[in-house]
């Protein structure tokens, strides 16, 4: 497609003048132009059903040095809403095919992809880049470009501080927010503000189902293991996903409960929450606005978080979300624990597990002397395993300090015990 000479004209007046609104910062004129269309480079994350939106969107607003890594390929039900795939792309890498048809649709604008997961490039990769945006479903790989860029930032040397603008959306809801990493709270930071995963309760599903969910989730968590104990469900399998589907429709004409259906049966079993497509052009576009704002200093950016509910009518609230100074990832301080000594240490672990402003899944954990406990190599774990069953105070003494790692992240978390011999402390962690 032949370019035009006014393609940037709109974009343009933004950057020729100022106005009411101008951050008194901004200088415009050919200077902001030149370094907008030439030198700021951006990075996208994702490039599903958000992405392709953010992947438009910087396009067409005057970003031409796009980079855009995604692990995924493009099955035939992405094409009702990720607008950048034809039938012809199905199995193809989704990173690939969208950055051919945004460099074939828009002149002028280069954009690199990358197949393959984040975890891939290095901290060298990432320091390339003006400005990274996230259009991820994930919240591990959310996680791990936080920490990151966090573990990148120098506060002494301000090239190192790379703006992450993060997009996520659920339904009908979603959130857009700008991390300046070391300076605003960080992804880690709102950890616990994250929805958990919707449950229902055994004696309702077992006794008094009202609901298709209170079928699938019977048909899923009480039937299928009785007819294959020995098995899991797998919830790529087709095969295991239609016995799931046609159990619960038994179950339901039981009840006389309408309403279950294969798909449905999916989104239970996999927790997939369904992807609107308003919900994500707006999200999109709101990430799409403060990469504009914060490469061009024409206007101030948000501050920090704006979100939007849409299934009730339209609501947006945007608010400063507060750093905490005990984040594990951009906080300075050791997260303190006030534990039993009695504790075991693999109540303690669980305790890790399950604390929501933590949120891990396999730590690993040593003292400055020895490991305590290693999930990985094999050996180790073996040799490690029996201090599952010993107490705090037999490996660790209340001054010393204890290094946590896990997968979902590539920096490490410090942790500082007191003892106290309250058995509540113990209790409460064993009945949990």
């Amino acid at each position: 497609m032949e370019d035009w000479s006014d393609r940037w004209s709109n974009i343009n007046k933004y950057l020729e003048r100022s106005g009411p609104f101008t951050d008194p910062g901004f200088k415009p004129g050919e200077q902001v132009k030149s370094f907008l269309h030439e030198q700021c480079k951006v990075l996208v994350i994702g490039a599903g059903g958000l992405g392709c939106e953010l992947l438009k969107n910087l396009a067409m607003m005057g970003f031409k040095d796009i980079h855009v890594i995604d692990m995924d390929t493009i099955d035939i039900s992405n094409l009702n809403r990720q607008f950048l795939f034809r039938p012809e792309d199905i199995n193809k890498s989704k990173a690939i095919a969208a950055a051919e048809f945004i460099t074939k649709r828009v002149p002028g604008v280069k954009v690199t992809p990358y197949f393959g997961k984040i975890q891939d490039k290095d901290e060298e990769y990432y320091s390339q880049f003006t400005i990274i945006i996230c259009g991820l479903d994930s919240v591990e790989a959310r996680r791990w470009i936080n920490a990151t860029l966090v573990n990148l930032c120098d506060i002494d040397n301000p090239e190192s501080l790379k703006p992450l603008i993060d997009g996520g959306t659920e339904g009908f809801k979603g959130q857009a927010r700008v991390i300046l990493p070391r300076i605003t709270s960080c992804y880690e930071c709102s950890l616990d503000m994250h929805t958990k995963p919707v449950t229902y309760p055994m004696c309702t599903i077992a006794n008094t189902p009202r609901i298709p969910e209170h079928c699938i989730e019977y048909a899923s968590v009480v039937e299928f293991p009785k007819a294959f104990p020995n098995k899991k469900v797998d919830t790529d399998s087709v095969e295991d996903l239609t016995w799931i589907y046609q159990c619960a429709l038994k179950r339901a004409n039981q009840f006389n409960i309408e309403g279950v259906t294969y798909q449905l049966t999916q989104g239970v079993v996999k927790h997939i929450i369904p992807s609107i497509a308003s919900t994500n052009a707006i999200i999109a576009a709101a990430c799409a606005n403060e990469a504009f704002k914060i490469a061009t200093n024409c206007t101030s950016y948000l501050n920090n978080y704006f979100m939007y509910i849409g299934d009730g009518g339209i609501y947006t609230h945007t608010f400063e979300h507060q750093k905490k100074e005990d984040c594990p990832v951009c906080g300075y301080e050791q997260i303190q624990f006030t534990v039993n000594p009695k504790l075991k240490l693999k109540d303690f672990i669980q305790m890790l597990i399950d604390r929501p402003d933590i949120s891990i899944k396999k730590p690993s954990l040593c003292s400055a002397t020895k490991p305590l406990y290693m999930q990985a190599p094999k050996n180790l774990e073996m040799a490690t395993r029996p201090n599952l069953e010993k107490t705090l105070e037999e490996l660790v003494e209340e001054d010393e300090e204890v290094v946590v790692t896990d997968p979902a992240l590539p920096i490490s978390m410090h942790i500082g015990f007191t003892y106290s011999l309250d058995e509540k402390l113990v209790d409460d962690i064993v009945n949990a």
